[in-house]
């Protein structure tokens, strides 16, 4: 399925030197940040389509697909480096655990006296990853040596890398991306074209 994402701008690349102009933007088409102001995607299935302004792939592409609207910036998403303390050296409670546990991530000498299993581990782990996901992280490193733990990420989605390396948008590229507001703050990530975030 087609998905025309409509958002304030592209920011192209992350993680790496500013890219070049395109060779078909326009004289009105304005820079920020490094990204350019007015472009969108299109996605098809798990991959990009086409990026360019956002009148263009309307004309293009308006009446196949379906259309979504952010108020931010487009881009390929957080690198998170630290993935497997985040993920291995820490405890994300379970909401039913608030009373006892709180909200935050346990670690130190109180991860220690849990007595964590296999399973538990797992399943913090997969709360951990929603945090990273609903951040805007698309990208993260390891090794994650729990064998829940490594289960959990694979099946999330998120891309593990071996260290921090560029990361861009580019037609036919795997369509893993996050939208980011003003602030800073996510209001969306997908993986694969798959929105697996969606702020409220």
């Amino acid at each position: 399925m087609l998905t025309l994402h409509r958002v304030r701008g592209v920011r192209l690349v992350v993680d790496g030197p500013p890219a070049e102009r395109p060779d078909d933007a326009r004289p009105g088409d304005e820079y920020a940040d490094e990204y350019i102001d007015g472009y969108a995607v299109v996605v098809d299935g798990d991959r990009f389509a086409a990026v360019g302004p956002y009148t263009e792939l309307l004309a293009a592409y308006g009446e196949r697909a379906r259309s979504r609207e952010w108020d931010g910036v487009l881009t390929p998403g957080r690198y998170e480096p630290d993935g497997a303390a985040l993920l291995e050296a820490a405890y994300h409670p379970d909401p039913r655990e608030a009373d006892e546990l709180g909200s935050e991530p346990i670690r130190g000498e109180a991860l220690a006296a849990l007595g964590m299993t296999e399973t538990r581990w797992g399943a913090s782990a997969r709360r951990g990853l929603q945090r990273l996901l609903a951040t805007g992280t698309a990208a993260l490193t390891g090794p994650f040596t729990r064998p829940a733990v490594r289960t959990a990420v694979q099946r999330s989605g998120l891309r593990e890398l071996p260290e921090r390396r560029p990361r861009t948008l580019a037609v036919g590229g795997p369509a893993h991306f996050a939208v980011f507001a003003a602030d800073g703050s996510c209001l969306a990530t997908a993986l694969g074209g798959r929105l697996v975030f969606r702020r409220r």
